[in-house]
C-alpha cells in the first residue's frame, strides 16, 4: 500500500505543474496590461510610458517569460504569490483567511451532503418504485432545478426578513452558517443520492445477494455488504465533491456576504488584480488533484486488486 501512494503522489507531480504552467499563462494573456492596473490602482493623474517601463521592471515583466514563471513557481511553494496590485498586501495575507473560510463552509456542507446522500440513496434503492422512493426522487428534481441564488434569495427573505430568525450575512456565529449550508446541501445532495442509489440497484442483482439469502444470512447482514460495496463506487464521487463544493461557492459567498475566497475571487477579477487571481486558481487546481489522488488511494485501500493496476 505504501509504494502505491507514493506512486500515485509522483504521479500528480507532473500534473500540478502543468496546471501551473496553464495559470502562469493563461493570466499573462490578459489584454491588460498589468503594470498599468498596478498604476491605477494606486491613482496615478498620468500614466506614461517610463511609468509603465519602470513598473514592469520593478514587477520583473522585463524578464523572459520562462524565468518569470520559474521564479513565480519556486515562490508559490514558499506560499509567496507576491503582492496585490490593488491593495499592496501580501497575496498570502489576503488568500489563506478567505480560504479558511471557504473551508469551514465546504466541509460542514459536505458532511451534511455526504450524511443526507447515503441515507436517501439507501432508503430509496431497499424501496424501489415504492412511495418514498418516487417521493423523495420527485423533491429532489425539483429542487435542484431550483437556481442557488433564487432558493439563497427565498430563505432570506422568508427566515431572516420576515420571521427574522437567522443572521443574512457574514459568519458571526453557528447560526451564519445555516442558510448557506441549506443552499448548498439541497444543491448537491439531489445529484449525490442518485449515484448512491443507483449503486445500491446494481449490487441487489449481484449474484453474492442471491447466494447470501440462500444460504439464511439476515437481510440486515446482506444490507451491510451491499451498503459497503456500494460506497466504494461513492467514495470517488464524495472525494471529489468537496473540491467541487470549494470551487462553486462563489454565488453563495456573495449572496451571503461570506468572506471566502468566491467572494475575493470575484473582487480580485472585477479589479483586475492578477496575483490574487493566479493563488485562486492555482490554489483550486492542487485542491482537485489532492482530493483527485486522496479518492484512489482510499479505493486502492478498500480495493486490493486496484494497487495492481498501477
Amino acid at each position: 500500500m505504501g509504494s502505491y501512494v507514493v506512486k500515485r503522489l509522483l504521479l500528480s507531480v507532473p500534473i500540478l505543474f502543468i496546471i501551473s504552467f496553464l495559470t502562469f499563462l493563461l493570466i499573462n494573456l490578459s489584454p491588460m496590461d498589468p503594470a498599468e492596473v498596478v498604476l491605477r490602482a494606486q491613482e496615478v493623474p498620468e500614466i506614461t510610458e517610463e511609468l509603465l517601463a519602470q513598473t514592469r521592471e520593478e514587477l520583473g515583466m522585463n524578464q523572459p517569460f520562462l524565468k518569470q514563471y520559474a521564479d513565480w513557481m519556486l515562490a508559490s511553494l514558499r506560499l509567496d504569490f507576491g503582492e496585490s496590485y490593488v491593495t499592496g498586501q501580501s497575496v498570502w495575507s489576503l488568500i489563506s483567511p478567505a480560504f479558511v473560510n471557504t473551508f469551514k463552509l465546504t466541509m460542514v456542507s459536505s458532511v451534511i451532503i455526504i450524511f443526507m446522500s447515503i441515507l436517501l440513496g439507501v432508503a430509496c434503492a431497499l424501496n424501489e418504485g415504492k412511495i418514498l422512493d418516487k417521493s423523495v426522487r420527485g423533491v429532489s428534481f425539483i429542487l435542484t432545478s431550483m437556481p442557488s441564488y433564487w432558493l439563497a434569495s427565498i430563505l432570506i427573505w422568508y427566515l431572516s426578513v420576515r420571521l427574522d430568525l437567522l443572521p443574512t450575512s457574514g459568519m458571526d456565529s453557528y447560526q451564519s452558517y445555516i442558510l448557506p449550508v441549506t443552499v448548498i446541501s439541497v444543491s448537491y445532495v439531489g445529484i449525490y443520492f442518485r449515484n448512491v442509489r443507483s449503486s445500491m440497484l446494481t449490487q441487489l442483482d449481484e449474484g453474492y445477494v442471491v447466494y447470501g439469502r440462500a444460504c439464511g444470512l439476515s437481510e440486515r447482514k446482506i444490507t451491510q455488504h451491499i451498503l459497503r460495496n456500494s460506497l466504494q463506487v461513492a467514495v470517488s464521487i464524495f472525494c471529489m465533491a468537496i473540491p467541487i463544493i470549494l470551487g462553486s461557492t462563489v454565488v453563495i459567498e456573495n449572496v451571503f456576504a461570506w468572506p471566502g475566497l468566491g467572494r475575493l475571487s470575484v473582487k480580485s477579477i472585477l479589479s483586475r488584480d492578477f496575483p490574487v487571481i493566479q493563488a485562486y486558481v492555482l490554489i483550486l487546481a492542487v485542491t482537485f488533484v489532492l482530493f483527485n489522488t486522496l479518492s484512489d488511494v482510499i479505493n486502492a485501500a478498500l480495493n486490493p486488486r486496484l494497487r495492481k493496476e498501477l
